[in-house]
């Protein structure tokens, strides 16, 4: 894949944009939706198939990071609705990977850490607002898509550790939504609502 940043918005649209209106608020064109996600379901879709074998220590026989985020599957998590946090539960919840996936594609769309799963979306978060505009581009097109969002609930309760391997995770995944790689993917949906 190279590694030349795309841009999303055809050279006619960028020329009809008015002078001081941000790229962002342009509006997208359903071709234009598709081949973003197209690209990103592509680039998911080989990380599945050829999986970079990472270089093991001699001397430790805990995983890396990478090894560990290599055996997490977030197509194969049972998925929920992104509205859960607004249900009443009884607890707090765990230690936690969560994924946010369009499962029409299947894209990832984001990974994040949480120590209380049943907690982490209450209140705000930037995400919530990615959602709404990537769900809002496609029902202006009356284009499918299914978001979830899926918990992998087997991670450190210590933070350092869950950390790393939610940055192995972001780096294998390359998912558009993480800060991380909004410069690989061009990423549309970040803007205001």
């Amino acid at each position: 894949m190279s590694s030349e940043q795309q841009s999303l918005f055809s050279v006619a649209e960028l020329k009809s944009a008015r002078y001081g209106t941000p790229v962002e608020q342009l509006p997208m064109s359903a071709a234009t939706l598709q081949a973003w996600q197209q690209r990103v379901h592509r680039f998911q879709q080989q990380v599945i198939v050829h999986a970079i074998p990472e270089q093991g220590s001699l001397f430790s026989s805990d995983p890396t990071p990478a090894e560990v985020a290599e055996s997490i599957d977030p197509f194969g998590l049972p998925p929920l609705n992104t509205e859960f946090w607004r249900w009443q539960v009884e607890d707090a919840g765990v230690a936690a990977y969560y994924f946010v996936v369009d499962h029409h594609w299947p894209i990832v769309l984001y990974i994040g850490e949480t120590v209380k799963s049943n907690q982490r979306w209450k209140g705000e978060h930037d995400c919530k607002r990615y959602i709404d505009n990537y769900i809002a581009a496609h029902r202006r097109w009356d284009l499918p898509c299914a978001v979830r969002i899926a918990f992998f609930h087997w991670a450190p309760t210590a933070t350092r550790p869950r950390q790393q391997l939610e940055t192995a995770l972001i780096h294998r995944w390359k998912a558009p939504f993480n800060k991380q790689n909004w410069h690989f993917w061009s990423t549309p949906f970040i803007g205001e609502k």
